[in-house]
């Protein structure tokens, strides 16, 4: 595992000793204010500074990154509602936080532990069980089960735990009942629980929004016409579970409350979810929460993810406006490294545009690295003749690349940034293996190359995208055979062509032939180059280095990414 200490890295790192637990270190209570502050006023968190920033949707500003416990963040997200297929706008917020969780862990060592729920009760799931006369428990489960596969195509770490709600009503039933006891909340004889917005005073809208929000659907029970739902009802042939206030079923903003306290108690290092949860949802989320802990603070920092939007549309993708691509779909054209690619190049808290020129950049940006790193290992083995390396230049990039790639992700996960870095080091390196028809003698120098791509393939793992590195496979299974038949294939092609590129002492008189070709010779030629174009669609790139060739067997769209690079980059041999 690839680790930074970004103290050593920024040199700013501060750490607070003397260990408090967070149930220590916010204790306000919510009838009086943080040493006479509002009640919306963010609390600087006592704990242990990282040295890392981020954007903090509490203060609309950045703040340092301080966690309650020194080496661990505890992080809790919402997860779906499991009534339909997850789509794109899905899996942008979910792969987006997911490269954020890698680069606190695997950079700069950071246990996270992570937490989601998946509301697999709900009104969208009980109509569709209608629609489809099923039960909502069958609903439930069949798209939750596709959920978690559809993240697991795209390299989504699970959390440590997924939780239902309907494993918790017993949980929420019992939050809600100290809520009530401690004055926020209050029941109807109709058997709804509503939560008392006038009992917190100044402290509800933290996100914004509350000032001019009309609430829930009306209810005319309701104290104020903001008060939401803790608990409802349920109507005939809905779901429904005992309580003290009649039989019903959870409101929605309860259950990530009552399932976060339950995991992680009465404080919350990180909250994260896509923008549109900040009001009502989250707000409601922390207004419950503070009104049950009766702190003063319960999560420190929000996390919110910008829109995925169609390419021309101001509207994000959404099932509601039927304008969405489904996970599955997107996958029968593009690879979940590029996926990735495509979510790095924007940041994470911007709106982000989808079209195939967009996911095109994204397999452009990967194949270029991808062919840096063939090319590179090309050079260590002797197989690509260059002009003299300037060594020293490259070892200072390397340098140079390293500094910039922590220092733009410990400034609220600049990925764009750090994959410039990246890309720009990749960009000199380049121009440094061109390759030339006859070496010069002069001394190679492979260390400087190794040293890259071992640091390459260090960040990309860092945002979990896995080349594939075909030439160090070892031929074991069916991809080691595959690797091994194209090894003897471009070896004995090699064979050919250097038969076939053999010179003459001179050209013959009137040939149209190459000079100093035999041209009874030429049709070996031409079959090898048509040998060559023939496996470029199914992922075999073979390059000609003068009279060496090398090999490659690139991923995703294979067919597409090996012509375009073929077009690119192939030295014509006839």
């Amino acid at each position: 595992m690839w680790r930074h200490p970004v103290g050593s890295a920024l040199g700013k790192a501060k750490v607070f000793h003397g260990v408090r637990s967070a149930a220590q270190s916010v204790r306000t209570r919510l009838s009086g204010s943080c040493c006479g502050v509002s009640g919306k006023t963010w609390i600087r968190p006592a704990g242990f500074d990282t040295g890392l920033k981020t954007f903090n949707s509490l203060t609309k500003q950045q703040e340092p990154l301080i966690l309650a416990r020194e080496g661990v963040a505890t992080w809790y997200s919402c997860g779906p509602t499991v009534y339909d297929h997850a789509h794109l706008g899905h899996a942008c917020s979910y792969v987006r936080f997911d490269i954020l969780q890698r680069i606190l862990t695997k950079l700069f060592g950071i246990t996270v532990i992570h937490a989601m729920v998946i509301t697999d009760i709900d009104d969208k799931i009980i109509k569709r069980s209608w629609e489809e006369n099923v039960s909502p428990s069958i609903i439930s489960s069949t798209y939750e089960d596709e959920f978690k596969k559809d993240m697991l195509s795209l390299k989504v770490i699970p959390p440590a735990v997924y939780l239902r709600v309907t494993d918790n009503v017993h949980h929420i039933v019992a939050f809600i009942e100290r809520i009530v006891q401690n004055g926020h909340a209050y029941a109807t004889k109709e058997g709804d629980v509503f939560f008392d917005i006038r009992s917190i005073g100044d402290r509800y809208g933290k996100f914004g929004g509350a000032s001019d929000s009309q609430g829930e659907p009306g209810n005319a029970n309701k104290r104020d016409a903001r008060d939401f739902a803790l608990w409802k009802p349920s109507k005939p042939q809905e779901p429904y579970w005992e309580s003290p206030w009649g039989r019903g079923r959870p409101g929605w903003h309860i259950e990530c409350s009552t399932i976060a306290s339950s995991v992680f108690g009465s404080q919350l290092d990180i909250h994260s979810g896509g923008i549109d949860l900040a009001f009502p949802h989250h707000e409601n989320e922390v207004a419950q929460s503070e009104a049950y802990h009766q702190c003063g603070q319960w999560a420190n920092y929000f996390l919110h993810s910008g829109h995925l939007h169609l390419k021309g549309s101001a509207e994000k993708m959404s099932k509601s406006l039927k304008n969405y691509i489904t996970i599955k779909d997107f996958l029968q054209s593009y690879s979940a490294n590029e996926f990735r690619m495509f979510c790095l190049l924007a940041r994470y808290r911007s709106a982000i545009d989808y079209s195939d020129n967009s996911m095109l950049e994204a397999r452009t940006s990967l194949g270029t690295i991808s062919t840096f790193i063939h090319d590179a290992q090309a050079y260590m083995k002797g197989q690509l003749q260059c002009s003299p390396v300037q060594e020293a230049f490259l070892w200072e990039r390397l340098a140079e690349t390293k500094s910039s790639v922590v220092k733009a992700l410990a400034e609220d996960f600049n990925t764009p940034q750090a994959v410039s870095a990246l890309m720009n080091m990749v960009y000199h390196a380049n121009c440094q293996l061109q390759p030339v028809s006859k070496s010069c003698g002069a001394a190679r120098s492979p260390a400087v190359f190794a040293a890259m791509i071992s640091y390459v393939r260090d960040v990309l793992d860092v945002f979990g995208i896995e080349l594939l590195h075909s030439e160090e496979a070892g031929g074991v299974g069916h991809g080691g055979s595959l690797e091994g038949v194209v090894e003897q294939l471009t070896r004995f092609r090699s064979e050919v062509r250097e038969f076939a590129l053999a010179r003459q002492d001179a050209p013959t008189g009137g040939s149209t032939s190459k000079p100093g070709l035999y041209k009874e010779r030429l049709p070996l030629l031409k079959a090898c180059d048509t040998l060559r174009d023939s496996l470029a669609p199914f992922g075999v790139l073979i390059k000609d280095r003068g009279a060496t060739s090398t090999w490659e067997i690139t991923q995703g769209k294979r067919g597409e990414r090996g012509q375009s690079v073929q077009n690119k980059d192939q030295e014509t041999s006839s």
